[in-house]
């Protein structure tokens, strides 16, 4: 008599979310060298790495339903809904910490260390040029007062020495982090205060935005006020007050060494 050979159930789901996580991962690879190609157009580029992070959210979704599958019906393909998870969990780790970060912060996307009275964006031909024509508008009394509570420690930095020598380091500080210094004009003439107006490059999307640094003369030194504005949406995940943050500790540092 013939023993008839039962074969265990084969879920499909498993190799499936394993399918849909290498493509979300070649996906949002090419996205995000797009989008960090200056020439590129970003909102495609968004659009695009959106797309392949929500191939990894289905193939998170598949993988839960064959480990259903498997747990019920001792189904196959374990092996496959696993390498997909962990494939999808890699892809997302990222957005998921800027989500989950940004949730905790304000919708604020324009940080200065002077609230009250932020310093200027230059309206010259060549800084409007470099902005794409934008000039960032000045943040209203309801955003001032929502990042004086949310970013307490943003604040000016004051330095034990004169102006021209604050402005030098502040000028350095930008060249070290890799900004792109649209116009300076060190302190002195009619208004007495130095100004650089710079581009920053986020350092995930290298998408662009916008930073004036303000150098003001005091009687006992030098005081200088950081403005970072994002150009893209109206929250920054904490990004500017970030920036702000390294590079007046970059200026602090060049300020020490240079005693």
């Amino acid at each position: 008599m013939r023993r008839l050979l039962v074969e265990d159930p084969v879920t499909h789901a498993g190799p499936l979310a394993r399918h849909l996580a290498v493509f979300s991962l070649f996906a949002t690879g090419i996205a995000l060298l797009i989008v960090r190609d200056p020439r590129a157009d970003v909102s495609a580029a968004l659009v695009a790495l959106a797309a392949g992070l929500c191939v990894a959210v289905l193939a998170i979704l598949a993988a839960i339903f064959a480990f259903v599958r498997v747990w019920q019906e001792g189904a196959r393909g374990l092996g496959a809904a696993l390498g997909g998870l962990l494939l999808a969990v890699l892809v997302l780790a990222y957005p998921a910490y800027a989500g989950l970060r940004g949730a905790r912060l304000p919708a604020l996307s324009d940080i200065s260390t002077d609230p009250d009275l932020p310093p200027s964006f230059s309206r010259s031909r060549v800084a409007f040029a470099a902005r794409d024509g934008r000039l960032p508008p000045d943040p209203g009394r309801a955003a001032r007062d929502t990042q004086r509570k949310a970013y307490p420690q943003i604040a000016p930095l004051t330095l034990d020495i004169d102006a021209d020598q604050a402005f030098e380091l502040a000028r350095q500080a930008a060249l070290k982090r890799h900004w792109q210094i649209v116009e300076a004009i060190r302190p002195g003439g009619r208004m007495g205060q130095g100004r650089i107006d710079a581009i920053a490059r986020g350092l995930v999307l290298n998408l662009p935005d916008d930073v004036t640094v303000r150098v003001r003369p005091r009687a006992d030194g030098a005081r200088i006020d950081v403005r970072s504005a994002s150009r893209l949406g109206n929250r920054d995940f904490g990004g500017n007050a970030d920036r702000i943050r390294a590079y007046l500790d970059d200026v602090s540092n060049l300020a020490l060494a240079a005693k």
